[in-house]
């Protein structure tokens, strides 16, 4: 392989991800979100096959927020909208990375899993 770059080094550490922090980064991509958004974002996207519990969804956070995947906000939607106990997490740059990176690993995986006869489609 070629030389990796030091953020490429960094993503490629963290994989392969966690099911529930690659469901966050996905709930994340489009708008900054709260707990709550992030566990109903993830129960639609996945028609409900996948609930997180409060603590999971928290606890990947924290370990999140210490990777750099993620940040908390202090942008709020409007004050009708908002509960002022809720705190928002944006995805970072590197988080996109990570989550891009998990992506390309996921496709290579059922490729494989196509050529190998154990996944429907062309390999």
């Amino acid at each position: 392989m070629g030389v990796v770059s030091g953020q490429d080094a960094g993503v490629e550490e963290l994989l392969p991800l966690p099911a529930a922090t690659f469901h966050i980064l996905m709930a994340l991509a489009e708008d900054d979100r709260h707990g709550y958004g992030m566990i109903q974002d993830v129960a639609a996207r996945t028609d409900g096959a996948l609930k997180l519990s409060a603590g999971t969804l928290y606890r990947s956070i924290q370990r999140m927020l210490e990777q750099g995947l993620i940040v908390e906000t202090r942008e709020r939607p409007a004050p009708e909208e908002d509960d002022e106990r809720r705190r928002y997490y944006r995805i970072t740059t590197f988080g996109a990375a990570v989550a891009r990176a998990e992506a390309r690993r996921l496709t290579q995986l059922v490729r494989l899993a196509r050529a190998s006869g154990f996944a429907p489609g062309k390999a």
